[in-house]
């Protein structure tokens, strides 16, 4: 009987040691977060608002914390494949991705994916959001929302209009036929850059498109804008009205783009990534080179991204859903 308590008391003693000495070696890892190179995803190519966002959050989290975070692009099948080699990256805090509404919230809806973006992700903080402007071929007889609303109406099925299939500006126009209840016919493009110069050509009534990426075309006269799809105006083009005052009550679309992990990445690192992107995002520098890219930073907590992805996710699917995209 001796033997064995002593037996008991050896390995009770063991257990304490190694529970002694593996905790400070768990957190000492956590601690020394980011001990290597950190890589980025960008599921889409180069020069994009994602990417532009990504790059300007990589370079200064590279200044501040001593340690390099490079961005990858790993594009295809609407951001999927970029976004399933995250989901899939060891959790460990040395590869995240940079998603966006696209990603985040739509393209779950309507394509079949290996991955869960509410279950396989832990929210760091919104970085930015963009606003889209609403604008037609000047020879369209509309100068408001309201006008646009009639003209819909009065000509069902022959207004159109055209963005990449799944992403922002496309939602954006679903949303508004939905709200509106109006009959416009949307046609696929493979980017917003296509979608764009078939406006300024005349081959498609309207694009619903990131305000950088037209507001010159509309200053130029070449395009005439009709209202921002944000809730309040926009400070760098202040003179262009809201969807929501112009006509159309609550209509609410704006692009956001976020930093994310795979989701068993330890709080501790997730906080230490929040709290590095926020001091990073929030000094005018970073600031007005965002606003200069139609980018307004948010740099929100992770308990505000998730709460945005509880309602975002089930809207879009909604729009979706009612707009009659079939699930691919």
């Amino acid at each position: 009987m001796s033997i064995r308590l002593r037996i008991v008391g050896v390995l009770s003693l063991c257990c304490m040691l190694i529970s002694v000495v593996a905790g400070p070696v768990v957190y000492a890892q956590s601690a020394a977060y980011p001990a290597k190179p950190v890589r980025i995803v960008v599921p889409f190519a180069p020069g994009g608002g994602v990417d532009v966002t990504a790059r300007i959050l990589a370079q200064r989290l590279t200044e501040r914390v001593g340690q390099s975070f490079f961005v990858e692009n790993r594009t295809g099948a609407s951001g999927i494949i970029g976004v399933e080699h995250v989901a899939k990256s060891p959790p460990d805090g040395y590869t995240l991705l940079v998603g966006s509404q696209t990603t985040q919230a739509v393209v779950p809806a309507i394509y079949k994916v290996s991955y869960d973006t509410a279950r396989d992700f832990a929210p760091v903080t919104v970085i930015a959001t963009s606003p889209l402007l609403i604008v037609v071929h000047p020879s369209l007889p509309v100068k408001s929302v309201r006008d646009l609303i009639a003209l819909a109406k009065a000509r069902p099925g022959q207004l159109t209009f055209g963005a990449a299939s799944g992403g922002t500006p496309h939602m954006a126009g679903e949303l508004f036929k939905l709200m509106a209840r109006v009959d416009m016919l949307f046609v696929p493009y493979k980017g917003e850059g296509p979608a764009v110069n078939d406006t300024m050509g005349g081959q498609i009534s309207m694009v619903f498109s990131n305000l950088p990426v037209v507001l010159p075309h509309a200053r130029s006269g070449r395009l005439r804008p009709i209202a921002v799809t944000t809730a309040q105006r926009v400070a760098t083009a202040s003179d262009i009205p809201t969807v929501s005052e112009s006509g159309l009550p609550g209509f609410e679309a704006a692009t956001w783009f976020g930093l994310v992990a795979p989701a068993a990445v330890p709080r501790d690192i997730i906080a230490k990534l929040n709290a590095e992107s926020a001091a990073a995002l929030n000094v005018p520098e970073v600031k007005e080179r965002m606003a200069a890219q139609g980018l307004f930073v948010v740099a929100n907590t992770p308990e505000q991204f998730a709460e945005l992805l509880k309602s975002e996710i089930p809207r879009w699917a909604k729009v979706v859903k009612d707009a009659g995209i079939k699930p691919q």
